[in-house]
């Protein structure tokens, strides 16, 4: 797979592979030892970057993902971008399948995260660690320090912030220079479009997380699959909706016609799309499934002009849609 560069200098594939739903929130978790394969047989494929979070787990071991990625990466450590992810954890007084989050980004919680992170993943260090949602408690350049104190111990070599602001990230960055931002982005949630030109200023990537809206953009579910309201995620957003099935038919037409003119699927041309807009956009598609990691990995090689990138964001702009998830409730602790 080819390589793009994240920030100064974290060169990682093309494509990364989402690893929570191995563990949380997409139905019950995989069995570990298959998991172990997939992850393997992903960097066969050619992906080096893994993206975690000590929070992606399951009720036995809320941890669960992050010694899974840990397990498998631990023989080829050397030749893999581990990315986790600390500040953040879920209210566990809701009765909801998808719990509130709640900030937490005190330096003193930071230092408790990484090394938990460092033991689960058997690593020495974190290849980009990121601040899973701003703390409003916290501020920014309380948050930068302890992450340019780490990096200078060498507990993480690059940092980032998910669901970022502008102001927050320039606040940040002024402290210690931000490698990349991790926000949700696919043809159907592009609100952070508006941060390009910041991250362009700055010189931060961009890590595309739910690049195919959560699924629905790969075309493979229709008005009458259901989710378990227990453990998948998807039981509660809004584009898996019957009513959503009718609204975007459309998207999913079109979408289909364009994978037919470049021979390739609905979701290559979804990961196409972005890749092709900016040459710092990383997206981090989760599958459980060999076929469909391959499937995703080709979308690397599928080339959309500036020309037609635009005309797909016409088209976007212009065509009626549900709406999309747009992400977990968070509140104050």
């Amino acid at each position: 797979m080819k390589t793009r560069t994240l920030g100064a200098d974290l060169t990682v594939s093309s494509l990364g592979l989402g690893c929570m739903g191995f563990s949380h929130a997409y139905g019950a978790p995989t069995e570990k030892n298959k998991a172990i394969r997939s992850i393997r047989a992903a960097c066969d494929l050619g992906y080096t970057l893994f993206d975690t979070a000590e929070t992606y787990g399951t009720a036995t071991d809320p941890h669960d993902n992050e010694r899974l990625v840990g397990e498998a990466l631990k023989d080829i450590r050397s030749n893999v971008q581990i990315v986790t992810k600390f500040g953040i954890r879920f209210d566990e007084t809701s009765t909801a399948m998808n719990k509130p989050l709640i900030p937490d980004a005190r330096p003193e919680t930071i230092r408790a995260s990484v090394e938990g992170s460092l033991r689960r993943l058997r690593t020495d260090h974190i290849d980009l660690y990121f601040q899973h949602r701003m703390d409003p408690n916290v501020e920014p350049e309380t948050v930068a320090q302890v992450m340019a104190d780490l990096i200078r111990e060498g507990k993480i070599t690059h940092w980032g912030i998910s669901e970022v602001t502008e102001d927050y990230l320039r606040r940040a960055h002024t402290v210690c220079p931000v490698t990349a931002v991790q926000n949700r982005y696919s043809m159907m949630a592009r609100w952070h479009e508006a941060l390009f030109p910041v991250l362009e200023e700055l010189h931060v990537g961009f890590v595309a997380f739910s690049p195919m809206a959560n699924g629905l953009l790969t075309g493979a579910y229709g008005r009458d699959d259901k989710f378990d309201p227990r453990l998948d995620y998807r039981s509660a957003m809004p584009q898996f909706t019957p009513e959503a099935a009718e609204q975007n038919r459309e998207l999913l037409r079109i979408l289909g016609v364009l994978a037919e003119e470049k021979h390739a699927t609905p979701a290559q041309i979804s990961l196409a799309w972005m890749l092709c807009k900016k040459p710092y956009i990383i997206p981090i598609p989760g599958s459980r499934k060999v076929e469909r990691m391959r499937e995703n990995a080709g979308a690397a090689d599928i080339v959309l002009s500036a020309a037609e990138v635009a005309q797909i964001d016409h088209i976007l702009d212009t065509i009626p849609m549900s709406a999309v998830f747009g992400g977990t409730a968070v509140k104050s602790r």
